[in-house]
């Protein structure tokens, strides 16, 4: 298991941007599963939507990508950077995440060469699926 303060060590987001609470498996180079509690005192909820309070799909996804940048750098940990998406394919949107919900993100890495990583991720609330996308990203070492 890796705790939030782990978490803030491996990430460069901070509050309010930080999605991942804590990871629950983890498998080098593989497949990594994390938790985003979701709770009404999220930034994004006065705006989206008012009096209907529903997660941004795109925070979703920005929730699975920090999720992939963690798996990538616990496998590599004397590597340190940022990560950045570099393309998002095939995103579905299956049911609103709502206030209470609890987020898990479950990210299985397609492939990997250097720097670049493929990874199929998919959202899940009381195990059923809210969302899947197939994210690319790029790590950047620190100084390059």
């Amino acid at each position: 298991m890796i705790e939030i303060n782990e978490i803030l060590t491996l990430l460069p987001h901070a509050f309010p941007f930080l999605l991942v609470d804590r990871v629950i498996e983890y498998e080098p180079s593989k497949r990594i599963v994390a938790i985003k509690n979701v709770t009404f005192n999220e930034p994004f909820f006065p705006g989206h939507f008012p009096g209907n309070p529903v997660m941004p799909g795109v925070l979703i996804v920005e929730a699975m990508a920090q999720t992939a940048g963690i798996l990538a750098f616990k496998s590599y940990p004397d590597l340190h950077g940022n990560v950045f998406f570099i393309g998002i394919d095939s995103a579905r949107f299956r049911k609103p995440v709502t206030p209470g919900d609890q987020l898990k993100l479950v990210l299985n890495v397609v492939k990997h060469r250097k720097e670049i990583w493929v990874f199929d991720g998919e959202a899940y609330v009381d195990g059923k699926k809210v969302a899947e996308a197939r994210i690319m990203a790029t790590l950047q070492e620190e100084g390059k």
